[in-house]
């Protein structure tokens, strides 16, 4: 069935290449501003209220490591179980399972609190999955930091084989 091939959802839904990995789609970006003067100073100016994108992973392509400012609700809509690999801002590192399988541990949305490394893959080599990203306040790639392979392995050396997986060759 074409549901279940990720070219599917590539084709119709418009995706393209993310500087992140995987493919990306931008469907909803707010025409509502919150004003400098209402973000933490960190923002440097102002954001859309929110915004919101359809991302897709397959087979053996991953989500390299990343982080925004603002905090990222994923939910899950179609393929296989997606695995978020999030160091928050404490340096704790946790996997959160994105899918619908409640038995496994999956849940259908998983929230990234700003400020954390994240990134993701399928907990198998072959598949996909597709996924839906909502960023408030709205995202902004001035706010797109990609992870540095050493600099991670710097800062949490006993995660080293996720983050060797996650992050382009230095």
């Amino acid at each position: 069935m074409e549901l279940e091939k990720a070219e599917y959802w590539i084709k119709y839904l418009g995706l393209k290449a993310h500087p992140e990995g995987g493919y990306y789609h931008e469907t909803f970006v707010s025409e509502n501003l919150i004003e400098a003067t209402s973000l933490p100073s960190e923002y440097g100016g102002a954001r859309k209220f929110y915004t919101s994108i359809y991302f897709l992973l397959k087979d053996n392509e991953v989500s390299h490591f990343h982080k925004i400012k603002s905090d990222e609700i994923w939910a899950f809509h179609a393929g296989d179980a997606l695995d978020i690999h999030v160091f928050d801002p404490a340096g704790c590192y946790q996997i959160l399972k994105l899918g619908l399988n409640v038995e496994k541990n999956e849940k259908p949305q998983q929230i990234v609190k700003g400020g954390s490394w994240f990134g993701a893959s399928l907990p198998n080599t072959e598949g996909f999955s597709l996924v839906g990203c909502f960023v408030a306040p709205g995202f902004d790639f001035i706010d797109f930091e990609l992870g540095n392979r050493r600099n991670l392995l710097e800062q949490y050396p006993e995660q080293k084989e996720i983050i060797m997986k996650l992050t382009a060759s230095c």
